[in-house]
């Protein structure tokens, strides 16, 4: 399990001088968002509840979030960073269905589902939390892209792409590939990604890459 923290929550305006943050805090808040939009819903969601749940005073979620979207986008890259890891597996192929097996297996968590589906359909009124859960997750996790390309480039398994630009283009491609596929088959279809599935498709995908 990845030990990344927690993303640090950004707010308009001038930064803010004071105490350090404090990461249990942090940890215990993002709990308790996620436990409590499981319980109650995006609508009836509320900071004030969060704090309660996670024993803190209101002003501390003032203080490092500016509404209930930002927050959840938090919660949310939160789980994220701490449960998809791309270890070594020997091989490009085996790779891709062990990622596609840990994201699976996230998206299948109450609270990740709930939220996700929450702040996807909010986004769509709002740019400036599209632009969050750009920043906060998606560009987050296209890390693992690159480390699994390098490492398949290392092997020889991939041509390295010398064009920089090119390269990005592909490694955008590739996270966009895994990741609709994956979130077609478990919120949309509401299929099993098992291991058969997350085999089937590493062969395609591979077969494309290569």
């Amino acid at each position: 399990m990845s030990s990344a923290p927690p993303p640090t929550p950004r707010r308009s305006g001038g930064g803010r001088t004071g105490r350090p943050r404090d990461p249990e805090a942090d940890r215990a808040i993002l709990h308790a968002t996620r436990t409590a939009l499981v319980e109650l819903g995006w609508g009836k969601l509320t900071l004030g509840d969060v704090a309660a749940r996670a024993g803190v005073a209101k002003t501390t979620l003032y203080r490092r979030w500016a509404g209930k979207n930002e927050l959840v986008v938090d919660a949310v890259a939160a789980l994220f960073d701490e449960h998809l890891e791309l270890p070594d597996r020997g091989s490009l192929r085996a790779d891709i269905e062990g990622v596609v097996l840990q994201f699976a297996a996230l998206l299948e968590r109450p609270e990740t589902k709930t939220a996700l589906m929450a702040v996807v359909a909010e986004s769509t009124r709002d740019d400036a939390l599209r632009e969050r859960i750009r920043t906060a997750i998606v560009d987050r996790q296209k890390s693992l892209v690159r480390v699994g390309r390098e490492r398949a480039q290392k092997r020889g398994e991939l041509v390295r792409e010398e064009d920089p630009a090119a390269a990005a283009r592909t490694a955008d491609l590739i996270f966009d590939v895994i990741a609709g596929a994956v979130v077609h088959r478990t919120l949309v279809s509401a299929e099993p990604v098992d291991t058969e599935w997350a085999q089937g498709f590493a062969t395609l995908l591979v077969g494309g890459l290569t």
